[in-house]
């Protein structure tokens, strides 16, 4: 009986050693290590100096506020908006320019002009209605068009050649003034102004269409010898941005972009310009370019200016470049007088 006991008891003791070993060996395995703490390099003489280890923040600030013209969502009519059916809009096409040969123009000249929005005659420029095609003004046409990518936009500030195409969000930080932070009284803090609390506010101003007061216009004379006639095409149209001072006086008038008139026909004939006489005879802005419908100064031309200059570069008084890009229409126009005989 004895035997039997004490080999009991050496089994159960041989059971239970290897019953831990085996729980040993588990906790071993499921025991994380511990990454090892990054060195950082301070030396020896930086730390008793007391230099400051503290880690910096490497958190990456937040991107800075892009600039953005909010263009208004177009509301079409859910009813006829008129007493006829107004359809020829619609299916309006530019008429195709004539062809001119290169060896039947015997007399180029290249002019470049300004329409003042201001004038009586340029009222259709204002006009601030909202219609099924969205606001009227043509700086909002132009804008609209290369939002939605159907026409291409080109920097002002590189040429006016038509070589350098700039984004739509690139226009946008040119017209809209960057955001900027000013100090205000801290209303919370100090209710009646008594402390002089003040508080940082960040001002984000929105595109104010009134500032684009000018358009400038570069154009071609052409006198078609095979034709015999003195024809004129527009090449290009710029928007141009009045910069105020602080206190709101005009810094200057700059060109923003340019774009490309033939390939803004088709879109312009779409759309109907304002006229103030009669509401249905509404011609398109393709018309109202090509018939010659607005009022403007020559500002520069190819005639007599070898360096290439703005007239008011070397002519100071306004009076006096008014009457000089007066002088280069007459020029222009007594060429062609001047080969009739009578």
């Amino acid at each position: 009986m004895k035997k039997y006991l004490i080999r009991f008891c050496v089994l159960a003791m041989a059971i239970l050693i290897v019953v831990g070993n085996v729980d040993g060996q588990t906790k071993r395995r499921t025991v994380k290590k511990r990454a090892p703490a990054k060195k950082t390099n301070v030396s020896k003489n930086q730390a008793a100096a007391g230099a400051d280890v503290t880690p910096k923040d490497t958190v990456k600030p937040a991107p800075p506020v892009m600039a953005d013209i909010k263009m208004d969502t177009l509301r079409k009519s859910l009813r006829n908006d008129a007493i006829i059916e107004r359809n020829l809009v619609k299916d309006r096409t530019p008429l195709p320019y004539m062809y001119i040969r290169e060896d039947d123009a015997v007399y180029r000249q290249r002019v470049w002009e300004e329409i003042d929005v201001h004038e009586k005659m340029n009222l259709p420029f204002v006009y601030k209605a909202k219609e099924d095609n969205g606001d009227q003004r043509l700086i909002y046409i132009l804008l609209q068009a290369i939002k939605s990518g159907q026409l291409t936009a080109f920097d002002a500030n590189i040429d006016d050649r038509f070589t350098t195409p700039i984004t739509f969000q690139q226009i946008a930080s040119r017209m809209v003034p960057a955001p900027h932070t000013v100090q205000i009284p801290d209303m919370t803090k100090d209710p009646d102004g008594s402390k002089g609390i003040m508080k940082d506010t960040t001002i984000a101003e929105e595109f104010n269409p009134d500032l684009v007061e000018r358009y400038q216009i570069k154009e071609e004379w052409v006198f078609d010898k095979q034709s015999s006639t003195l024809q004129v095409r527009i090449l290009g149209i710029a928007p141009e941005l009045s910069r105020l001072n602080p206190d709101g006086s005009v810094l200057g008038v700059l060109p923003i972009f340019w774009i490309y008139y033939p390939d803004a026909r088709p879109l312009l004939a779409r759309y109907e310009a304002y006229n103030g006489k009669n509401f249905g005879a509404r011609m398109s802005w393709e018309e109202l370019f090509e018939s010659r419908m607005f009022s403007a100064r020559i500002i520069k031309s190819t005639i007599d200016n070898p360096g290439d200059s703005y007239i008011s570069l070397y002519i100071k008084d306004p009076i006096l470049r008014l009457l000089e890009g007066d002088k280069i229409k007459e020029k222009i126009f007594n060429y062609e007088q001047d080969l009739w005989s009578y």
